[in-house]
């Protein structure tokens, strides 16, 4: 796979940012994607959706009160806002110039785990995911100051419930273990005494706030420091810590490049994270330009936002259907906004069951042969079933050398898609697009497109 092609999924969530990355070179394209601009413009179908405290109240009670038709239908509308949030990160992922920064807030999104689910007041998601855009490539200490404070994290993790006298210990016991240093580099104390420190802190209009009523002004000792600390303090404490970087080195190596990070790689990038002040636009330059010298191919499963969209933007495929890919990533284990704990998503050896190799190789079928993935035939799609739908047809084009030849092309597509080629796999090339191959004949799409299906199944396709 050439370099350039590597890269664009690793950054992105396609190749379609290779030509950039060849013509700028990676460090300006980086700096490109570290000044991309942003939508801040409230998403038109929150519009109507509770804001405020007071807004929410009245929400929830005019619910409550409602005759079982009228229930029924707000309980739908507030679904369907859930649907067209999904939509609309999904749509920025597809088409924004440099869609680095919807990947890292996708990463961060899988760190910082907060579920629609649990949270169920749309609004508060949409903040939190905001936060998380607005500091990608700022600063960890104070993004986790920040996402610490939104309502979505003290709603999921239950620190409403946190009350002097009657501690809840989710938010404190997360903080440690999922968020910042990780588990073997804390005590069971520090997490009773973050507890306290954290106790009171509840939703608000714009974002928690302590309750006096409930929080705790007592001295706590925290990593053997005492005062009356509250969450900002603790945080501050935390990145103190002698192994505070290497949690997040970690994960962030293995998002963009690595399914299993070396220990070395971890404790050279943590410490110069640390170096840098946890400022993540250094962090991210430093492992981006020193990995991308290295022959690193294949070292890493796509997940399934990387699958999907990579065959979308390979097919060419107009007007895409932002629910299909909703659907595909809910079917693959990859449900935005809904991971199945705080832990977030495994990645890895998860991407790549049985079970998920053939959903992938199914959907392949289906959209080479351009025909339409409705929810119906993602949920057939089990296996030793044939989805079985009427279909809405579409075109699907691949880029080829019209003025190449079978082997050329084979080549062309090898080179882009495939992080390496065995003889085998170029013999079975070369009996699906023939010797006499003529690249300018009508049908020749057809036979591109067919051999484009056959490399999406092999095993090599699913790593970059």
């Amino acid at each position: 796979m050439n370099k350039s092609n590597l890269w664009s999924l690793r950054l992105g969530f396609s190749g379609k940012e290779a030509d950039k990355i060849e013509k700028l070179g990676l460090e300006k394209f980086l700096k490109h994607s570290y000044e991309s601009k942003f939508d801040k413009e409230l998403p038109a179908f929150l519009n109507e959706d509770p804001k405020t405290m007071v807004e929410l109240r009245e929400f929830n009670a005019s619910k409550k009160n409602a005759d079982p038709e009228t229930k029924k239908n707000i309980l739908k509308k507030e679904a369907n806002s859930r649907i067209e949030q999904k939509k609309w990160w999904i749509e920025k992922m597809r088409t924004s110039e440099f869609p680095l920064r919807e990947s890292i807030v996708c990463f961060w999104h899988n760190h910082f785990v907060s579920t629609s689910q649990k949270i169920n007041v749309n609004y508060w998601i949409y903040k939190h995911d905001m936060i998380l855009r607005e500091n990608a490539f700022g600063n960890f200490r104070e993004l986790t100051k920040q996402v610490l404070k939104s309502n979505a994290m003290v709603k999921y993790l239950d620190n409403s419930d946190n009350k002097k006298g009657k501690n809840n210990e989710n938010l404190s016991r997360e903080l440690l273990e999922l968020f910042t240093i990780g588990i073997g580099n804390y005590t069971e104390s520090d997490i009773k005494e973050g507890a306290k420190a954290l106790a009171g802190l509840n939703v608000g209009d714009n974002g928690a706030v302590y309750r006096k009523a409930d929080e705790d002004n007592t001295d706590k000792t925290y990593f053997g420091k005492t005062g009356n600390w509250k969450s900002d303090d603790l945080v501050d404490i935390i990145f103190e810590q002698k192994n505070i970087p290497y949690l997040i080195t970690r994960k962030i190596l293995k998002w963009f490049i690595y399914d299993n990070p070396s220990q070395d790689l971890v404790i050279y990038y943590g410490d110069y994270f640390r170096k840098v002040k946890f400022e993540i636009e250094p962090l991210l330059t430093k492992i981006f330009m020193e990995e991308y010298k290295k022959e690193t191919s294949g070292t890493k499963i796509k997940n399934p936002l990387n699958y999907i969209l990579q065959l979308v933007e390979e097919l060419q495929i107009a007007n895409v259907d932002d629910i299909m890919i909703m659907n595909f990533l809910k079917q693959q284990g990859m449900d935005l906004y809904n991971q199945k704990s705080v832990k977030g998503w495994d990645g890895g050896n998860s991407w790549l069951t049985s079970q998920i190799y053939l959903q992938r190789n199914n959907i392949s079928d289906i959209l080479c042969s351009g025909r339409s993935v409705t929810k119906k035939v993602i949920n057939s799609m089990n296996e030793g079933e044939k989805p079985k739908s009427d279909y809405e047809k579409f075109e699907v084009k691949i880029d080829f050398d019209t003025d190449g030849n079978n082997k050329t092309i084979i080549t062309e597509l090898s080179n882009r898609l495939v992080f390496r080629i065995s003889d085998s796999m170029q013999k079975d090339m070369e009996s699906l697009l023939k010797y006499d191959f003529d690249p300018k004949e009508q049908h020749a799409n057809f036979a591109v497109v067919r051999l484009f299906n056959y490399i999406t199944k092999l095993p090599e396709y699913q790593l970059i």
